[in-house]
């Protein structure tokens, strides 16, 4: 299933006015939305931390800088792209920024053009961040559904494990496995035992939490 997406909305953090103002208007230009934050701490105080598709941030920002801002979204697992603005001198940061998994960065001054491709690049990235998430969140949810004995039948299934084997490790009919294999399927829709697998590693692979050993 594919989610609804609202029209984007871009973060712009800079203690400059006019910086803000000039890039606030040329993504306007380009029919996108935009708020302007002075600084990292009032952008996260604000709507703008859990609606924004991208941040773009002066890397020097007094208080909290945008390298501090970028480590504290890391920290909170936020898949939201940061674009940085640097001055000259600041390069080499914005260089480290981006091995830490910046969208972009670009020096002052710069060109409408390249800075709005890569503002588009940012929010094609997050549009799918945000699908995955939605994926993720509506799997765990059918897991979730599941009994907690079909939790113990599900791993012992997709390992390879024939009913019969299943049966006998945890101590009940073959019949029984049968029965919920099946509800199992219907719980987490799966079209296919092979699409059930899938479900599985994803859940296993992904799913902090470990839902599936």
């Amino acid at each position: 299933m594919m989610i609804e997406h609202a029209p984007s909305l871009l973060a712009i953090l800079d203690d400059d006015k006019s910086v803000q103002v000039a890039l606030k208007d040329l993504i306007e230009s380009e029919g996108m939305s935009a708020l302007c934050f002075d600084s990292a701490e009032q952008f996260l105080d604000s709507v703008g931390r859990s609606e924004a598709s991208c941040v773009i941030a002066d890397i020097g920002m007094p208080g909290m800088s945008g390298i501090e801002l970028q480590a504290r979204l890391k920290v909170e697992q936020r898949e939201l792209p940061i674009i940085f603005i640097t001055a000259r001198g600041d390069i080499p940061l914005a260089v480290s920024a981006m091995k830490e998994g910046a969208s972009d960065f670009f020096a002052k001054p710069f060109e409408g053009s390249a800075f709005l491709a890569a503002v588009e690049r940012a929010v094609r990235r997050n549009v799918s961040a945000r699908q995955r998430e939605f994926e993720r969140a509506e799997l765990v949810a059918r897991y979730d559904s599941l009994t907690p004995r079909e939790q113990e039948v599900l791993p012992l299934l997709v390992s390879g494990l024939l009913n019969k084997q299943a049966a006998s490790k945890l101590g009940i009919t073959e019949y029984t496995v049968q029965v919920h294999r099946g509800h199992i399927m219907r719980k987490m829709r799966a079209q296919s035992f092979a699409a059930l697998v899938r479900m599985a590693e994803r859940l296993s692979g992904a799913n902090q939490e470990g839902l599936i050993p």
